[in-house]
């Protein structure tokens, strides 16, 4: 049976949910997963994966879902292959980065498993001496850019949350960082906070090996 992600803007409130799956019942559908990404303001923005009976009625699902009150749909897209999991592809990206033991392979990989998990539009990775680009990815905006972004974007409070909804950005080490886009479709906050959790990862890789490579250092007995 075909699958379909579809992100959904629900008001924040007992039973919108039920609602909504009543709706795709009524069509024949079946929800077999969910992520809630962002929660603010009296509404919630879900992730739902629905099965259907056949590809045909994804317009029928789209116009069912909308008669519940204060529920829009953000954007649909068809699971190509496999189930939509993306807690497992954070998990299989993580351990992909362990097995790897050259920094430079490793940071190439966390760019190529960063650009899959999200599906991101372009993925830049920038120094900040002599605005050298390290990386760069799809329809990526030039280092001056990204450097002028990171600088503007200091002053939020929440780390999380870098005033553009298609652009996010964290740091990589000492005047290195990572900037990434998604066109059409925003980065929630669940997606800002597991990007960053997976550099945070790959930092962490990258200082247990540096360590382990130290003259005189010894692992613990097991």
């Amino acid at each position: 049976m075909p699958r379909y992600v579809l992100r959904l803007w629900l008001p924040d409130r007992p039973g919108a949910l039920g609602q909504v799956a009543s709706r795709i019942g009524s069509v024949h559908a079946d929800v077999v997963g969910i992520e809630i990404l962002e929660r603010g303001g009296g509404r919630a923005v879900d992730d739902l994966v629905v099965s259907l009976p056949s590809d045909d009625l994804v317009d029928l699902l789209v116009r069912e879902v909308t008669q519940v009150e204060g529920v829009d749909v953000e954007w649909v897209q068809a699971v190509d292959g496999g189930d939509h999991d993306p807690q497992l592809a954070l998990l299989e990206a993580a351990a992909g980065l362990a097995a790897v033991d050259d920094e430079e392979a490793r940071l190439d990989l966390l760019s190529a498993e960063l650009q899959r998990v999200f599906e991101l539009t372009w993925l830049s990775v920038v120094d900040r001496p002599g605005s050298a680009v390290v990386i760069a990815t799809g329809p990526a905006p030039p280092a001056s850019w990204v450097l002028a972004f990171v600088e503007g974007s200091r002053h939020l409070a929440d780390q999380a949350d870098h005033g553009a909804e298609d652009v996010a950005w964290t740091e990589l080490g000492e005047d290195r960082y990572l900037a990434v886009g998604r066109t059409g479709r925003p980065l929630r906050a669940r997606e800002r906070r597991q990007l960053a959790a997976l550099v945070r990862i790959n930092a962490a890789i990258n200082t247990a090996i540096d360590g382990a490579r130290r003259p005189g250092w010894r692992a613990a007995p097991a």
